[in-house]
Formats: structure tokens, C-alpha cells, sequence
């Protein structure tokens, strides 16, 4: 698939030096498309969104709203106006924690998220059931490190008022049944937020078939610009939310002691939007559909399956996650053991690997398995073999040159 699409990347060629780039469940590098969508944003359509009447000013209006639209449709959204364009996944999330938990949770209620979760998709809702006296519960791992729903018997109680769960883990690869969690939830009356942010680049997303009340993701992700992300809200916990940043652009009359808010989604974007970050972002979800999300999720598996398969041959390396091939989406998190981490992932950089090393805002997680981080390897569609190939060969450098020491 490399072959395929390696024109559209211009990092391909302008990478000063090799560069086999296997840091993709942080930031995807960024094709033509997008490039040239966001720069025409600047370009041709500069001006301040719904904030003028002139011409230019109706096109920015104009495109931002397309945008709106055609990623409500990326995700099988039924309205425009139930996508909300934030920052990021976390700034999502965060909205969510403050603009619905809030106003919803009451002493003695209960939040639940995986053991897998990022911090992002952690710390907001430890951070609001504190604040209303709430608990936050934790979905413990089984033996093959997959969340135990089964084995978190309140999970669905009368107590539970939200569950938030991520759609892939972006340390160990799992991905969730977030359809089955959704669907008993929903029997109970009890919200489901996904983080979809490992998901939306290589995993179809229908927020119709997952019957979730929240979906969170981020462009840059899903090989978009920086700095925007998106919140799906179902239509009923629209209504139930009010906002926690408020200003310019959402409000609809300010008076000296009371104001009233314009209808979502206007009531949850304050400020200037990042008009050309949601063309980009729009541009990435063309992308991503021009080549079939389905190709890029098989393709990716099967990167992931060949690097365990090559990693599992070097003596003193651990693999952590699902051991069968095709149970993992497009992220292999190992060690060697005897060695840090980083100085792995540094050696790698040395020989042009790109390579996330740490806890991977999971520190949750590392405590379960006993460890202070991992090397990550996570794939793309500009990934081939020879990358793989060439991870491994930077790992068998470090071992040498760093256990004979």
C-alpha cells in the first residue's frame, strides 16, 4: 500500500535523511490533500466565521459548515449540528466531563472506564467525580489483557450513570466491543462515551450501529491537521448539556445579570473557529475514504502481526497485548528486557526508526503490568515491510550495543 499512496506524503521525500516514521498513534504525518486543503483555507477563504455579511465571509462561513457536515457523515452522524468542533479528543472529552457529568452526577453515582484508557479519557472523569462526590470505577484486565466486562458485575447497575471506554487501546492495540458495551447500556439508561481517537484512521466509526451517546476523536490522528478535534453528542444529551467555555459566537443575548446561548452546536464552539482546521480535518476524512478505511485497518493488522511475528525472533524482547495475529490493530508496544525504554527507542532514532517510547499517558496501565513504560510501535498507511524490517534490525542494534555493556 506504501507504493500506493507514498506521492501524497511529502515527508516521504523531504525527511532529511531515511526515515522509517513508526510513531502513528501519536501523530500521523499529513498527505498532499490536506496540505493543499488547508493552506486554500488561507489562500482563498480567510475571514471570520458566521461573524460577517460580505462575500468572503459567507464562503468561510460556507466551508466551515461543509466541513461540519461531511464529517457527520465520515461518522454516520444523522445531524450536522450533533458534531461539535473542539480542539482535540481531549478538549472533547473535557466538554463533556464539564458540560453533561456535571449538571448529571449526583453523591453515590458511578463513572466507569477501562484500565486501558489514556489519560484523557482518565483524568476528566476522576477529576468531576471528585467534584460531585461521585466514584469512578475501574474495569479491571483478564489474563489476555482485554478489559473484563463480565467480571465488573455493577457495571450496568442502577448507580451507573456513564461509561467511557476507548474504542482501541493506544498501548496494547485491543480493540473494544464498544457495540456490546453500548447496547446494554443503552437497555439501562445508563450514557456511553467512546474514545475513538486510535479508531478513526483505521476503523469504520457509525455512531449509529455503536449506539453511543458521546464519540471522541481528533484530526491529527487520522492524518489531519493539528489542533482540532471533534465531539459527537447524540441529540438527547445535547439538551442536557450546557456550556463551560463561553464568549464570542454562542452566545445569543447578554444582558447584565442573564444571558441566553444560540442552539448547539454554536453554544459549544466559543470563539474564533479554526475554520481551515475543520477544511483539513474534512479533507483527512476524503482522504481516508478515497483509499477505504477497511484497506487501511487490514493493512495496518497486518503490519502489526508481521512486527510481533519478527520482534517475538529477538531473544530478551516482551510483547505486551493480545498474542494471536489479527487481535491487535496497528500498534506493538515490547521491551527488552534489561533495558530502558527510552534508551531503545534512542538507539532506533539513531538508525532513522521513529519510535514512541514511555507510559503513553496510561500510567493506569503500567502499574497493572508492573512496568514504567514500553517501546511503541504503531503503523500507517505509508508503513510497509521494510519498515518492519528495519524496526527490527534497530532493536537488535540496541540489544547488542546495550546489553554487552
Amino acid at each position: 500500500m506504501r507504493r500506493q499512496v507514498q506521492e501524497d506524503f511529502p515527508f516521504l521525500r523531504e525527511a532529511a535523511g531515511p526515515l522509517r516514521y513508526l510513531d502513528n498513534a501519536a501523530t500521523t504525518q499529513k498527505p498532499l490533500q490536506v496540505i493543499e486543503a488547508f493552506s486554500r483555507c488561507y489562500r482563498a477563504a480567510c475571514a471570520p466565521v458566521h461573524r460577517g455579511l460580505y462575500p468572503l465571509a459567507a464562503r468561510a462561513t460556507a466551508d466551515y459548515e461543509a466541513a461540519r457536515r461531511r464529517l457527520a457523515q465520515f461518522i454516520g452522524a444523522p445531524r450536522a449540528e450533533e458534531v461539535i468542533f473542539t480542539r482535540s479528543a481531549t478538549d472533547s472529552i473535557n466538554l463533556v466531563a464539564c458540560a453533561w457529568a456535571r449538571r448529571q452526577l449526583r453523591p453515590g453515582d458511578r463513572v466507569w472506564v477501562t484500565r486501558l484508557e489514556h489519560h484523557s479519557n482518565f483524568l476528566p472523569w476522576q477529576k468531576i467525580c471528585r467534584e460531585r462526590g461521585a466514584e469512578l470505577r475501574i474495569i479491571e484486565l483478564g489474563r489476555d489483557g482485554r478489559p473484563d466486562f463480565d467480571a465488573a458485575s455493577e457495571l450496568y447497575g442502577a448507580r451507573t450513570r456513564l461509561i467511557a471506554i476507548s474504542q482501541v487501546s493506544n498501548v496494547l492495540g485491543i480493540v473494544n466491543p464498544v457495540q456490546q458495551v453500548a447496547g446494554r447500556a443503552r437497555a439501562r439508561g445508563i450514557a456511553v462515551l467512546v474514545d475513538a481517537a486510535q479508531a478513526a484512521a483505521h476503523e469504520r466509526i457509525d455512531v449509529g450501529a455503536l449506539d453511543c451517546d458521546f464519540l471522541a476523536f481528533s484530526a491529527h490522528k487520522m492524518y489531519g491537521p493539528s489542533g482540532i478535534g471533534l465531539l459527537y453528542a447524540a441529540a438527547p444529551r445535547l439538551a442536557e448539556m450546557e456550556p463551560f467555555i463561553v464568549g464570542g459566537g454562542m452566545v445569543d443575548e447578554v444582558g447584565e445579570s442573564e444571558s441566553t446561548w444560540v442552539p448547539a452546536p454554536a453554544r459549544f464552539e466559543a470563539g474564533s473557529p479554526d475554520a481551515a482546521g475543520a477544511v483539513g480535518f474534512a479533507a483527512a476524512a476524503d482522504y481516508l475514504d478515497a483509499i477505504g478505511v477497511g484497506a487501511l485497518g487490514a493493512h495496518v493488522r497486518a503490519l502489526a502481526d508481521r512486527a510481533m511475528r519478527c520482534l517475538s525472533e529477538i531473544s530478551e524482547v516482551e510483547i505486551y497485548g493480545p498474542s494471536q495475529e489479527g487481535q491487535r490493530a496497528g500498534i506493538v508496544s515490547f521491551n527488552v528486557k534489561g533495558l530502558h525504554p527510552h534508551d531503545v527507542a534512542q538507539v532506533a532514532g539513531e538508525e532513522g526508526v521513529a519510535l514512541r517510547a514511555g507510559h503513553h499517558c496510561c500510567q493506569p496501565l503500567m502499574k497493572h503490568l508492573g512496568i514504567s513504560g514500553t517501546v511503541r510501535a504503531s503503523f500507517a498507511v505509508y508503513n510497509d515491510e521494510s519498515d518492519i524490517e528495519a524496526l527490527c534490525a534497530a532493536v537488535r542494534r540496541a540489544r547488542r550495543l546495550l546489553l554487552s555493556e
